[in-house]
């Protein structure tokens, strides 16, 4: 949609994207639909063109081995030979007939998983919701999202509620965004663009209307898709085949002329002498060895497959073997992928059980959206709390950032009534006039609001998510309101964060044993990177920011990308050409992710 002359999307005001459009808050027509449809063309992806089992199967002949070992058989023919042609012609269709069902095995494989799957969204037409197949979005409709929701294309948010999206997979991030209506700058980052959403990411909670403005391959997703859509890149095993193939030839070329020129010194017939030349040159060449390859890498796939593990191209077993330097995202692959409760604290900084008490029951007599931040304390642990009834409930919206929980404990005579207030550290902190230290209730003066923030700032800085808590005794009533939340007590701090895998640490005393080195590249901040690297026991050796990387010439950064092991706020480019750099200086390289913004690294093109 966008040309160059026009500013980007999530910087334009919404109503100019309507009339541009074509659409309005009740979306497209049936008609218009149609006929955008014809326009933009259906909302799909360019996959790279799959290769027909024919083309499967001649692939298998690019090996420079292999074309000797042709060369050699045709030569046997020629000389009579017909048993030796026969035996070098069944070797090399034994090895192509061998790595062409492994690979065609594996493709299928792969396209059965995509056919799977079938998606479909709710859009507006005509006014009325009805759900269509994700590939007839068009730009206009105005797409409906809820929980769970898949988004189907990038867009930009005209109502919203309580609006929260994981799109970690595209950015790296480890909690949901909240996106809310307005717009950004026209230089804003793909995180940065809180109006957006983009194809592949889900709504985590609450709901919204959305206008798609991208589909297909103008939206981020589709333009990381273009770029996997070129030729792969030749494997570090590919390549020394190709140039010991290559070696074999020009040693066999040398070896003709050199036996011919004696020969013909000598003054033997010229066509024996020839002859016995090129059948010298051929009994060098290695017939069985393209069979040993095919076997000891389709014995690696089946290893593999029993592990769940599809292995495409066979050549990258032996690369994987070879591999000396791994990369790998932080989110989901060394990192869990998941928001944890790593602990209560008191307003001292002190671990509190009544805070995470009052937590738990905030989170578990809410009846709200579900939500992870909730999910991960009623996952930590289960405190007594049969002594306890709720009375009442102010729910949590996006404006105030709060929810409160008011609760009777039934073992007191008086019933008295403790409303729980749980939400972001300063929409909490900015209805309390008191503070808890040890049992005591003090003002809240400006020192004491200095240090909280300190200690909030502190732990932010640590990678932390960090939630604010707070009480006030208040008289039974039927019902509570927003103006109850005043004067309120400062009681402690909620710590989130993304914990390691539970096996990380001696994955990485593994990869050292082995002679691989670790390397983290990830698009989160450094302060979280540094966090959760060093929760792994990985001893830090450097850190470079994309930011930084922006100002280094390729061949610093050849020379630096050897030192450093953490690469953070990398964008997918970035992380594509930190591992060229490492590549150029030597190193088989191998990388892990599981997220869209780590396929460009994952499919990497030799420069």
């Amino acid at each position: 949609m966008d040309t160059a002359s026009q500013n980007p999307y999530w910087s334009q005001p919404t109503e100019d994207l309507l009339a541009r459009l074509q659409s309005s808050a009740e979306g497209l027509s049936s008609a218009l639909a149609r006929k955008h449809l014809e326009s933009f063309g259906y909302n799909l992806l360019r996959d790279r063109e799959k290769a027909t089992p024919f083309r499967l199967f001649l692939n298998q002949f690019k090996s420079p081995l292999v074309l000797i070992l042709v060369f050699a058989a045709a030569i046997s023919m020629l000389t009579g030979e017909w048993i030796d042609a026969t035996i070098v012609i069944l070797i090399v269709l034994a090895s192509a007939v061998l790595g062409f069902i492994q690979e065609y095995s594996a493709s299928n494989a792969v396209e059965k998983l995509r056919n799977q799957i079938k998606l479909k969204a709710v859009v507006l037409r005509d006014g009325k919701p009805v759900s269509i197949p994700v590939e007839e979005v068009v730009p206009g409709d105005v797409v409906l999202l809820s929980a769970g929701s898949l988004i189907p294309a990038d867009g930009i948010v005209l109502a919203a509620d309580d609006f929260f999206v994981n799109q970690a997979v595209l950015t790296g991030e480890t909690f949901p965004v909240e996106k809310r209506l307005g717009s950004v700058a026209s230089q804003a980052s793909l995180p940065e663009r809180t109006n957006c959403v983009f194809m592949g990411t889900n709504v985590r909670s609450g709901t919204a209307q959305v206008l798609i403005v991208e589909t297909g391959a103008r939206t981020a997703f589709g333009q990381i898709a273009e770029r996997l859509a070129l030729r792969p890149p030749e494997t570090d095993f590919e390549r020394g085949i190709r140039q010991f193939g290559n070696m074999l030839t020009q040693v066999m070329l040398l070896l003709v002329l050199a036996v011919f020129a004696i020969n013909v010194i000598l003054h033997r017939p010229a066509i024996e002498s020839l002859l016995f030349a090129v059948a010298l040159a051929v009994g060098v060449a290695p017939e069985l060895l393209p069979a040993i390859i095919s076997i000891t890498l389709s014995k690696g796939a089946q290893n593999m497959a029993k592990r769940g593990v599809i292995v495409r191209q066979l050549a990258a077993i032996e690369n994987l073997g070879s591999m000396d330097v791994l990369c790998t995202d932080k989110t989901g692959t060394l990192t869990a992928g998941v928001v944890s409760l790593d602990g209560a604290y008191d307003a001292q900084g002190n671990p509190s059980e009544q805070v995470f008490l009052n937590a738990y029951l905030n989170a578990r007599f809410q009846t709200g959206l579900a939500n992870p931040l909730d999910e991960a304390i009623l996952s930590h642990a289960q405190p007594e709390i049969q002594r306890f009834v709720k009375t009442e409930e102010i729910p949590y919206d996006f404006v105030r950032k709060r929810l409160s929980v008011a609760v009777q404990d039934v073992s007191q005579g008086e019933r008295s009534t403790l409303l729980i207030t749980k939400g972001a550290f300063d929409n909490v902190l900015s209805v309390c006039n008191q503070v808890q230290d040890h049992g005591k209730r003090l003002p809240l003066d400006g020192i004491r609001q200095q240090e909280l923030q300190e200690r909030f700032a502190q732990w932010s800085d640590q990678g932390f998510r960090v939630l604010g808590m707070a009480f006030k005794e208040v008289p039974p009533r039927p019902e509570y309101t927003e103006a109850d939340e005043s004067s309120m007590t400062f009681s402690g701090f909620l710590l989130f964060f993304d914990p390691p895998k539970p096996d990380v640490q001696k994955t990485i005393v593994d990869l050292k044993a082995l002679g691989v080195e670790l390397k983290i590249i990830t698009g989160d901040n450094r302060r979280v990177a540094l966090h959760v690297v060093r929760t792994t026991g990985l001893e830090v050796a450097g850190i470079l920011t994309g930011a930084e990387m922006n100002q280094l010439r390729d061949e610093a950064l050849w020379q630096l990308a050897e030192r450093v092991n953490i690469f953070a706020e990398v964008d997918p480019n970035q992380k594509e050409r930190i591992i060229s750099a490492l590549r150029k200086t030597g190193h088989v390289v191998g990388y892990m992710g599981d997220g869209i913004n780590d396929a460009p690294a994952l499919c990497m093109r030799r420069m």
